[in-house]
């Protein structure tokens, strides 16, 4: 089935500035009193708004799957879409926070061997499930105003739609990093971001 998105699959700027520093004070609390839940959480939204990555992906992600090598850091998705295996580099900002939670869950004693999972339930112990990371979403987008119809999905249309331009509109670029198997996938991103589209609009007659 073709991927279909228009505007409102995306983000507003403001939204994601509103979004991650909200999630970033709500963490620094949590962890001033001990709270777990907001630490993990911000570190998830951190993820999924500055990587890409599908829910399902976020939610398999293992210690041994990031590379935080300064200067080279990824995330290794094992079994994307079709079953297939990625890397997807991140920025230093996303580098530097997930070694700083590497590091806060050793110190509450989480496992940190290659093959445990990155983000635990704390109910069960175990990797935390999609429809979790769905609700901690509409928990964090509500406290800053994003509309409801707004999903964790709409994170990876979002980093698309700034990776697209960040890049100068390299495709390529973007295909590769959201695991696209065709580039007639990610020329969506192309169709509603046509910034030729935006500048001729704007030159109606008024």
């Amino acid at each position: 089935m073709p991927l279909e998105i228009t505007q409102e699959d995306f983000l507003a700027p403001e939204w994601v500035r509103a979004l991650k520093e909200h999630c970033r004070k709500q963490a620094e609390a949590g962890a001033a009193d001990g709270r777990q839940h907001p630490v993990r959480d911000w570190a998830i939204l951190h993820v999924a708004l500055d990587s890409g990555l599908r829910v399902s992906e976020i939610c398999d992600l293992t210690i041994g799957d990031l590379l935080l090598d300064h200067g080279r850091a990824s995330l290794i998705v094992r079994d994307g879409k079709g079953h297939k295996k990625r890397g997807v580099r991140v920025g230093e900002a996303l580098r530097l926070h997930l070694e700083a939670f590497l590091a806060w869950k050793q110190a509450q004693g989480e496992a940190t061997h290659s093959t445990a999972p990155l983000f635990v339930s704390g109910r069960t112990g175990r990797a935390l499930t999609r429809t979790a990371v769905y609700r901690l979403f509409k928990a964090y987008a509500s406290a800053v105003g994003i509309p409801g119809r707004y999903s964790i999905h709409s994170c990876r249309h979002t980093y698309a739609s700034f990776l697209y331009r960040a890049s100068d509109f390299n495709l390529r670029l973007v295909q590769k990093q959201l695991g696209h198997s065709s580039i007639q996938t990610t020329q969506v991103y192309a169709d509603v971001l046509d910034v030729d589209t935006a500048a001729a609009v704007n030159r109606l007659p008024q």
